[in-house]
């Protein structure tokens, strides 16, 4: 219906898709109609379309819309035409009156810009002033370093307390940085978790991307813990004996790691330490870090304590408490003010002891120091979609259309961000988000980088085939994140892997963005094409050459979405893939393929000089891979940390959920013995690595 394609376009909802170029898919009427749904939009019958259509007609008449962007120093703007004789005045954030146009610079920041016609009419809307680009991550030496890529739960100490913690990121960051010579230190996400039993382990589908999991704690580091007394004393003493059998379990006997436990423990250690009071000057830290938080941290403690209560899923809560602007709401948090203050409290001290691990890393001497990873979405029944109802569509996951990779397309189960609600708040939640993310790290990996542009929807109820694209102001969006990556002095690294449409990541690279690019991943499609037009197109596309890669990017060899790279070197993550039933086609077809694969990156190894001929031994081979990483011009490197220790098993496999243990395992050298911090830090397999890379990027 051609009405409906013109209301589909109009909301930023694409009514086809390419998912080979030359092959276009036209998306179902019954897809687009309940996509409009979830944006507000009444599409179900010809007369609601045109009505509709009519409305938005009518808005678009408004002076400006909700949004403006301006970029500085360009003074590239998303202003659109006003009438001749519009007076527009501009309120910054700190009150200031200022007139537009008249040469006066612009701060940067969120600021409300009003518009005055001679007719009378007047609007207003969120003006971004935002830098053209977010800051360059600075190097060691040439503007380039070295750093370690690892996921926090998974790397114990001889203090955790079953599951890595922030205490072990901080010896983690300063040992790294001194001993190392590392730049930087990229963990996976940090959010907060929602609750359950068993807790869903993957921080990928957080209940809040704005506050990180408490989980994380060190708790003998806090420092009332040291002052607890008598029966407090004795209890804590039981609670650490605990901790150390659950960590016991998983280092000496190699069981999973066990977060729920952890946390049980963690979690009655710390009702034991809040009985303590804090010290003037504890007690002023924690009043300024709430007062700095505001509602948004009261909305976060609410869901907590009401999770605790009623469950974890909110739409299932009783009537009221659903909405967190309800009469019912505002009784609950009065009557259950001490146990939400109790996660006011966790924040805080989760915040502390995150500033002291990244004051760690920069003691270090590291350049960058953490780099916290921001997950594309968060849980549907979690606190963010619960506080912030009106940013996320309701009814929808987000994911990916089918493609050369998976037939049947994927589903996230994450509910996207409204992109009208996103423009009506100035950008104010995806904002709040950043600089959250922000506050004690020095860049930030943007998990689906290309979500800033468009994403894939899909129904509730329907098959990711049954999806469409809805698109996003990736002006808006990207201007928010340069601006908040500005304020923090940050750098920024796009997760820009799988299918990225035209344009994209030339975009993202004016921005200063850096890319992702992963060495099995990085293939001369040039050369591919030119073997297809002389008639020999039956092998892959050789490796890129290192002096082709882009500049603007992290490297790696692997991911933790991929497998480790001895376990890609052995072939052992085929053989996985086909116990878990995850190849299309035969277990034979694919080991010739890995061999044929492997085989072409060894060759290119040996060609450039960077693995002597003959030598064939695991570990050769990673530090050959490596020297071609140092070889690119890439800005950063990252080194997976279980390839340090020649780990097999990979930290999660996409497609699997209780076949395969994602999120649980700890790092575990070649043989599948755990390898705690401490025996990490004495390797001198770790140690070998790392002086070689550094080396090679010396040259």
């Amino acid at each position: 219906m051609e009405r409906l394609a013109r209301l589909a376009a109009a909301h930023g909802v694409a009514t086809s898709y390419e998912p080979a170029p030359g092959r276009v898919v036209e998306v179902s009427d019954d897809t687009a109609v309940a996509v409009l749904a979830a944006l507000g939009v009444d599409a179900t019958t010809s007369r609601a379309v045109r009505e509709a259509l009519a409305l938005h007609e009518q808005d678009s008449q408004r002076l400006l819309p909700p949004t403006v962007v301006l970029r500085t120093p360009s003074r590239s703007s998303t202003l659109p035409d006003l009438p001749d004789g519009t007076a527009l005045q501009v309120v910054t954030e700190s009150g200031q009156l200022l007139e537009w146009g008249l040469g006066t610079p612009l701060p940067l920041g969120a600021h409300t810009l009003c518009a005055q016609v001679p007719d009378g009419r007047a609007s207003h809307s969120t003006l971004l002033v935002v830098p053209d680009r977010v800051p360059a991550p600075p190097g060691r030496s040439g503007g380039r370093s070295a750093g370690l890529l690892t996921l926090l739960p998974s790397l114990l100490s001889a203090r955790s307390w079953g599951i890595g913690d922030l205490g072990d990121l901080a010896d983690l960051a300063s040992w790294a940085g001194r001993s190392l010579g590392a730049g930087f230190l990229q963990l996976g996400p940090l959010h907060a978790a929602v609750p359950g039993t068993p807790t869903d382990p993957s921080p990928y589908r957080p209940s809040s991307r704005r506050y990180p999991d408490p989980v994380h704690l060190r708790v003998e580091a806090i420092d009332e813990f040291v002052q607890l007394e008598g029966p407090a004393r004795d209890r804590a003493g039981t609670l650490l004996a605990r901790a150390a059998a659950l960590r016991a379990a998983v280092l000496d006997k190699g069981e999973l790691i066990d977060r729920d436990a952890a946390w049980e423990l963690k979690l009655e250690a710390l009702h034991l330490v809040r009985q303590v009071p804090l010290s003037p000057g504890r007690s002023a830290a924690h009043r300024d870090f709430l007062a700095g938080q505001g509602s948004a941290l009261d909305d976060h403690a609410t869901w907590c304590a009401l999770a605790e209560l009623h469950g974890p899923d909110w739409r299932a809560w009783p009537a009221g408490l659903d909405d967190p602007r309800s009469v019912r709401t505002a009784h609950a948090r009065a009557e259950h003010r001490e146990r939400i203050d109790f996660h006011r409290w966790l924040a805080w001290l989760t915040d502390t002891q995150l500033a002291h691990a990244q004051h760690a890393a920069r003691a270090a001497g590291m350049p960058v120091g953490l780099v916290h990873d921001l997950a594309i979405g968060v849980h549907p029944h979690g606190a963010d979609t619960w506080s912030q109802q009106h940013a996320f569509a309701h009814g929808m996951s987000i994911g990916a259309p089918p493609d050369a990779f998976n037939a049947h397309g994927q589903d996230w189960g994450l509910p996207p961000w409204r992109p009208d609600a996103l423009a009506a708040s100035g950008y104010g939640p995806y904002r709040e988000v950043v600089a959250g993310l922000l506050r004690h790290a020095g860049a930030i990996r943007m998990d689906h980088v290309m979500g800033h542009f468009r994403l894939w929807w899909v129904p509730e109820g329907r098959p990711p085939t049954e999806g469409a694209y809805v698109r996003y102001d990736a002006e808006a969006m990207v201007g928010a994140l340069a601006l908040e990556a500005h304020r923090a002095g940050a750098a920024v690294i796009g997760e820009d892997l799988g299918t990225v449409e035209p344009g994209v990541r030339e975009e993202l690279a004016s921005r200063g963005i850096l890319g992702t690019s992963v060495l099995w991943f990085e293939r001369d499609w040039e050369a591919r094409r030119d073997a297809e037009d002389s008639g020999d197109g039956s092998s892959p596309p050789p490796p890129l050459a290192p002096d082709a890669w882009r500049a603007d990017c992290l490297a790696t060899v692997t991911t933790h979405d991929l497998p480790p790279t001895a376990a890609r070197l052995s072939g052992g993550h085929v053989a996985l893939r086909h116990g878990l039933g995850l190849l299309d086609g035969t277990l034979l077809a694919a080991q010739n393929d890995d061999a044929e694969e492997r085989a072409a990156w060894i060759d290119c190894f040996r060609r450039l000089g960077l693995l002597p001929e003959g030598t064939a031994a695991p570990q050769a081979a990673l530090l050959a891979a490596h020297r071609f990483l140092a070889r690119t011009p890439a800005r950063m490197v990252g080194v997976w940390l279980p390839d340090t220790v020649g780990d097999h098993r990979p930290q999660n496999v996409p497609g699997t959920c209780d076949a395969y243990p994602n999120w649980r395992l700890p790092v575990s050298d070649a043989d599948g013995r755990p390898v705690c911090l401490e025996t990490l830090a004495a390797s001198p397999r770790v140690h070998a690595l790392f002086e070689d890379l550094r080396n090679a990027l010396a040259r």
